[in-house]
């Protein structure tokens, strides 16, 4: 009879919380991890990890899985990369709380921030819930490949309790107030594991309203972090301009929420190109608001984030010209037939100045800063790769240029437009938030932006570039894991996992690190209604394990669904 379920031999084990990496056994038995070091007893099964990285099965704290999540047992492709436990209902977008009036209203301001489209979900969408715990209970009705924590979303909760006057921006009453903080305390007690907002003029529905939460008062902010204090658990998860009326004043707010209320807070963090060093001030306002006691962390990307352009996506530089609205929506091979007929081409290229009428025309013929994506992707393009540089080193017209990049592979190519992270040409505002010790990862958006945006793969470029491929500016590989597995556990209260160690939850990657790397983003077409959505998977996961199951190797489904519903903060064994 064997003595453990699994052992996972002779790795090269990164524990999670920053030590050297040192050869050992894991073995693991219902579900958690039994020992860690020398094993003598024998696994029902055995992985040989000889040369092999074992590490902590990583926590994404930022995705929007709120609809995918109850209706697919497969939270791809966040667990094609290692993701073990997802953190959704981010950026005060849900489903819940809701009225049956309601829910179109929830759709399209999902469709609008997220770009997940509105077909898709109402298609997908079940609607069997109306309070939040309701929907806990739908999402935990569905096995799936890793566990799933979810927030309460501002907009909904705002609806829900105002209606239409919420909707409309008008300021919160004190029995609308009282009436969110109640049902805040019970949603945590149900076991939201937080609640998220937006303060941003980006978010808004797709008919171009602004998200119900942007103007909420410090009244209504604070009634509702009282309602997590008076339930005892929950985090406050935040995405702010930073400009009503100026950074100081809105962090200031911010640190009066979490003195009041006991919660801890993060916010996006990132370089905008039109505010450059904004972030570095931000950043000194979090470290003097942890040195006073206050947990507020900036929420933080390895890469640049940034739009994919082609022509299967949503957006591609010729998306606002008249030529092309008559192959908008005919087949991928069909677009790439047109394209390739020389009028047809020259018809395009007549309409490049003339005047779009797009929102995003200007950004997505600004060649300039637009790079060939690659394969395997090239998220740190050298400046002199931008397709502007190109032309001008060739003589021709940028979006000639373009153009053909565009129709390379069958038309399956991605041009990259990133907007932030990349005023410089590189990286290194990025590795400055990876090294503080006040910020953690996230914004990889799983599940969102499905035609736009592919950063679910981030997990994995974390450890490839900043591990491994990058010239300089690198760090140790047991940093790299630990920001990516403890840290952002315990940020959103999450003390059972995110360490290899006995009593653990038995969640875990097997890497062969020489292998690993993020693959080109493709399209698939497997949402419901047809919908389609970027993928894009992973090589060098031999295994991954979710609570003591293995649930990929070698990255193919092996048929186990092992993941459950996470209902609020875990204590730690």
């Amino acid at each position: 009879m064997a003595d453990y379920d699994l052992v996972i031999r002779g790795g090269n084990v990164a524990d999670g919380i920053g030590a050297a990496l040192r050869e050992a056994d894991v073995a693991i038995k219902d579900g958690k991890i039994a020992a860690l070091g020398k094993v003598s007893g024998k696994g029902a099964e055995e992985i040989d990890a000889k040369g092999l990285l074992v590490t902590p099965g990583f926590v994404d704290i930022h995705t929007h899985y709120d609809g995918q999540a109850t209706w697919d047992t497969r939270l791809q492709p966040s667990s094609w990369h290692g993701v073990t436990t997802a953190v959704m209902g981010n950026c005060g977008v849900g489903f819940a709380p809701v009225r049956n009036e309601d829910r179109d209203r929830l759709i399209e301001l999902m469709e609008g921030v997220e770009d997940i489209p509105g077909a898709v979900m109402n298609e997908g969408l079940k609607w069997n819930w109306h309070s939040f715990g309701d929907y806990l209970d739908a999402v935990d009705a569905r096995p799936r490949d890793m566990d799933i924590a979810a927030q309460l979303p501002h907009g909904a909760l705002r609806v829900y309790v105002m209606g239409e006057r919420g909707a409309k921006l008008e300021p919160a009453t004190d029995a609308d107030i009282a009436q969110m903080r109640a049902l805040t305390a019970e949603a945590m007690r149900a076991g939201a594991i937080g609640f998220s907002t937006s303060r941003s003029l980006n978010h808004r529905t797709v008919k171009g309203d602004p998200t119900p939460s942007l103007r909420a008062t410090k009244a209504e902010l604070m009634g509702i972090a009282m309602g997590m204090k008076d339930a005892g658990s929950g985090v406050i998860e935040l995405l702010s301009d930073f400009n009503n009326p100026d950074a100081q004043t809105e962090f200031a707010m911010l640190r009066d929420l979490v003195k009041e209320s006991g919660r801890p807070l993060s916010f996006s963090l990132a370089q905008g190109g039109s505010w450059a060093d904004g972030w570095k001030g931000l950043l000194a306002m979090i470290e003097g608001a942890n040195k006073d006691g206050l947990p507020i962390r900036g929420q933080v990307a390895p890469r640049p984030i940034g739009l994919l352009l082609g022509l299967q996506g949503t957006l591609n530089p010729f998306i606002a010209h008249e030529a092309f609205q008559a192959i908008r929506d005919k087949s991928l091979a069909e677009k790439v037939a047109a394209m390739r007929d020389p009028m047809f081409r020259a018809r395009i290229m007549a309409e490049n100045d003339a005047k779009q009428t797009h929102p995003l025309a200007r950004r997505v013929m600004q060649f300039d800063q637009i790079y060939p994506l690659g394969n395997p992707p090239d998220y740190e393009p050298p400046r002199e790769t931008a397709i502007a540089m190109q032309a001008e080193r060739m003589g021709r017209d940028a979006a000639e240029v373009a153009y053909d990049l565009l129709l390379e592979d069958e038309g399956r190519a991605f041009l990259f437009s990133p907007f932030a992270n990349y005023v410089n040409y590189n990286l290194d505002c990025c590795g400055e938030m990876i090294a503080h010790p006040d910020t953690v990862m996230g914004l990889g958006d799983g599940g969102a932006h499905v035609g736009i945006i592919s950063d679910a793969s981030y997990t994995t470029y974390l450890l490839t570039h900043w591990g491994r491929d990058r010239a300089h500016g690198r760090f140790e590989i047991p940093y790299l894991v630990k920001r990516q597995t403890s840290d952002t556990a315990r940020a959103v209260g999450l003390l059972d996992r995110g360490v290899i160690a006995p009593g653990m939850k038995a969640d875990i990657n097997v890497i062969d690190f020489d292998k690993l790397r993020v693959n080109a983003p493709t399209m698939a077409f497997d949402l419901p209604a047809g919908g389609k959505r970027l993928l894009q998977s992973a090589d060098g996961y031999i295994a991954t394990i979710v609570s003591g199951n293995v649930t990929y190797r070698d990255g193919r489904e092996t048929g186990a669904l092992p993941g459950k519903l996470v209902r609020g903060p875990q204590a730690a064994p």
